[in-house]
């Protein structure tokens, strides 16, 4: 039987539309609801495509971030998501709402954690003067950025680089590890323990398998 996974997003959803391309191939799991908390976000019209469901709760609407979140986790019951993918959700979740999904709540930041944690991470490792950059697939812990790294993969800065060429490069990194890590979990190689992510019951470490496609 696949299991369940609900993606949550607030823009494009280009992740969202890796991993419902790589669900089309997978006995593992199906994409069975997207929430989005904008109105307009295209990552609706990729789901709808795919004859997804999905269901807009707009943050404006709720007078507090507790209030919100209850909403979101009653939509995902709903759904009966075995996984919550966060694929470029722009919202800071409350504690109760990543204890309530902990072990089954992950997301994907575009710096080769824990370098980077926060925003402007492109623009931040070029400045820094780094050798490579890249993205993090990790579990959602309460702390920001900080939960167990699943899988990264890098690409060198060029001396040439802008923040809008390392940020495209990324982005198709993204692409490529996240449905992996989406399957890793699905097939139940995956597993968060004691805040750590293990992989086939092998402790993954501090950064998390290396992508090397």
């Amino acid at each position: 039987m696949k299991l369940s996974v609900v993606v949550l997003i607030s823009g494009s959803g280009s992740n969202l539309q890796a991993i419902i391309d790589a669900a089309a191939n997978s006995g593992s799991y199906k994409v069975s609801g997207v929430i989005s908390n904008r109105r307009g976000a295209f990552g609706f019209e990729r789901a709808q495509r795919a004859n997804i469901a999905t269901a807009l709760i707009e943050h404006q609407q709720f007078p507090d971030r507790e209030t919100f979140d209850k909403e979101l986790a009653r939509q995902i019951d709903a759904w009966g998501a075995d996984l919550v993918v966060l694929a470029g959700f722009m919202r800071i979740l409350t504690d109760q709402f990543v204890n309530r999904y902990a072990g089954r709540l992950i997301n994907i930041h575009p710096s080769l954690l824990p370098k980077f944690k926060g925003l402007d991470t492109h623009a931040r490792a070029i400045a820094a003067g780094e050798a490579e950059h890249g993205c993090t697939v990790h579990f959602v812990s309460a702390e920001l950025d900080a939960g167990a790294p699943i899988i990264q993969a890098a690409t060198p800065i060029h001396s040439d680089d802008k923040v809008e060429t390392l940020q495209q490069r990324v982005h198709q990194l993204e692409h490529c590890i996240y449905p992996i890590a989406v399957e890793w979990f699905c097939s139940g190689r995956l597993q968060e323990r004691d805040g750590l992510a293990y992989l086939d019951a092998e402790p993954l470490g501090a950064s998390g398998q290396r992508y090397e496609g």
